[in-house]
């Protein structure tokens, strides 16, 4: 069951693979490939906001239409094309069929057929640098027209048919996830014991499933009226403007929740890991995921307060917005209550893990504001609104991304990852994340705007705050260089040989079947030599009476 019957050629293994695990391979790195091509278009953006004219340089580093090229790259690269394919794709693929015991995807050759979508999509996208004489996407990553309809050049063409791709491929792969968890379960293994990171994995493929289709609606409609002339976005020709925003939004809101659950997901098992006691109230976060799942539908239209769409609407968005916050305080609230009594272990994943919480925390308390109309009529478009979301995905989602690497490297690869560098990389990477987006809040309350390729230099009000721009910029060179620690201890422990002492399978002595059950790294195609049986709940620690402080799911 473990192993193939037949040899397979390397093309077959490596590149054109249908096993689960290596596909989440090939999405990792093809994602983390994106997160770093990403951040460095963010730190030419930062230079230029830093260093520019109006601080005495005789020429801007890069022109006002470049920045707001890189700004519309940097934007759909690290959402579309890093974080949702890492921790789905990645962490997804490689995951969920082993903590359900099953021996692949419901679909794999579905599967890879998912990865190539990607990975074409992406390289569609990043051709766009590299057509003569013209620029990359400059209408925004949110793609608004007319002004995405009406530029010239290519790049926009590009950005298009990179997102049709990069959308059926979540398509595909989030039905596969859906249909793995319902269907390949082992015996017991009951919905109230399966891990809370299947629950958000399952909840954000349904999300994937019901917002994406709208986007590749409005992707195809604005394709088809830059190419042959039709009018779904013009008012002249009998389309709407705003229709665009609506499909556009009522992706980009459920979006968020693509990106945060499946984090919230890799922190809940680490911080049970390394509590060594059951998480607080796992039935109630359960039912929060999928009430935020739901609720993510309902709520778009916060971000169009200014299309003038009304009071009546405008109170109702108001009112779901911050219904919405009810079930993320219920996750954060008993990921907190989980630490007491805890004997908590402070490895490099725990503190990613632990890092994780109030930095979601902010990311979520300054949106609040943002929900309110008669707030968002001053915040709207400024700094405070980049700030905002930013600590959701950055020190919100990538360190749990980054929690999740050092936690599950040694499953895949059988080496754990060096704790000195881990623990350096984690507390620069937590001062400098600070010091890049904390100071967005204060230049985005005095209504300093965004997309301002001078760094605002033209706002006599916001005067007392530009100096906080090379402050910002210091911290995302500082970030860059914790980064290269990452790399290095990623790489060397790679490639370096196995210590006598990485023999555990199981060497955070955990409870699921990931650990229990397979080898590390786990066997070929297949997973398992003996299909397991489930008999209790995902997080038995410290079970009084057992001779162990962790009981595994398929021990009797």
């Amino acid at each position: 069951m473990s192993q193939d019957s037949h040899k397979e050629s390397f093309i077959s293994k490596y590149i054109f693979s249908i096993d689960h695990k290596w596909i989440g391979i090939q999405y990792g790195i093809t994602s983390l490939f994106f997160l770093l091509f990403g951040f460095i278009l963010m730190m030419i953006m930062r230079y230029q906001l830093a260093y520019n004219v109006n601080t005495g340089l005789e020429q801007d580093i890069i022109s006002p239409d470049m920045y707001n090229a890189l700004g519309a790259m940097h934007g759909t690269i690290m959402v579309f094309l890093g974080v949702v394919p890492m921790v789905v794709g990645a962490f997804g693929n490689y995951l969920v069929p082993l903590q359900v015991g099953a021996p692949d995807m419901a679909f794999p050759k579905l599967n890879m057929a998912s990865y190539w979508l990607y990975f074409v999509g992406g390289v569609i996208m990043l051709a766009s640098f590299f057509v003569p004489d013209q620029l990359p996407a400059h209408s925004g990553w949110t793609s608004y027209v007319p002004l995405s309809t009406l530029s010239s050049g290519p790049g926009q063409t590009f950005w298009l048919c990179g997102m049709i791709f990069l959308i059926a491929s979540s398509l595909l792969g989030s039905t596969n996830i859906i249909v793995t968890i319902v269907q390949l379960r082992v015996e017991g293994l009951t919905w109230m014991r399966l891990p809370f990171f299947i629950w958000t994995q399952l909840v954000t493929s349904f999300l994937l499933l019901l917002a994406f289709p709208p986007l590749q609606a409005a992707a195809i409609f604005q394709l088809s009226d830059r190419l042959i002339g039709t009018g779904f976005f013009d008012p002249y020709a009998g389309g709407s403007v705003l229709l665009y925003q609506h499909l556009f939004w009522f992706l980009a809101h459920p979006e968020v929740y693509v990106l945060i659950l499946p984090a919230l997901g890799i922190v809940a098992e680490i911080i049970a890991n390394n509590i060594r006691k059951p998480l607080w109230g796992y039935k109630s976060m359960v039912y929060s995921s999928i009430w935020l799942g739901f609720m993510s539908f309902i709520v778009w239209a916060h971000h169009m307060f200014l299309t003038g769409m009304g009071t009546t609407m405008s109170s109702f968005f108001m009112i779901t917005t911050m219904i919405i916050s009810i079930p993320s305080v219920v996750i954060l609230s008993a990921l907190f209550l989980s630490l007491w009594g805890g004997k908590i272990r402070f490895n490099t994943p725990m503190l990613f893990a632990l890092s994780f919480l109030p930095m979601f925390g902010i990311g979520g308390l300054t949106g609040l504001p943002l929900g309110l109309a008669t707030a968002d009529i001053h915040l709207h478009d400024t700094y405070y609104v980049i700030g905002h979301f930013h600590y959701v995905v950055a020190p919100g989602t990538i360190f749990a991304i980054f929690a999740g690497i050092y936690f599950w490297f040694p499953k895949i690869s059988g080496k754990t990852m060096n704790e000195t560098l881990g623990k350096l990389h984690f507390w620069g990477s937590l001062v400098c994340m600070n010091g890049i987006f904390m100071p967005m809040f204060l230049q985005g309350l005095t209504g300093l705007s965004r997309r301002m390729a001078n760094g605002g230099y033209d706002y006599a009000h916001a005067k007392d705050v530009l100096y906080l721009n090379e402050i910002m910029s210091i911290s995302a060179f500082a970030l860059f260089a914790f980064q290269l620690l990452f790399i290095f201890n990623f790489f060397w422990t790679l490639f370096r040989k196995r210590y006598e002492t990485e023999t555990d399978t199981n060497p955070w002595q955990s409870t699921t079947i990931d650990w229990t059950d397979t080898t590390s790294p786990p066997l070929g195609h297949g997973n398992f030599d003996v299909i397991p049986t489930v008999y209790r709940g995902a997080y038995e620690y410290s079970v009084e009476g057992h001779d162990k402080d962790y009981y595994p799911q398929t021990e009797e």
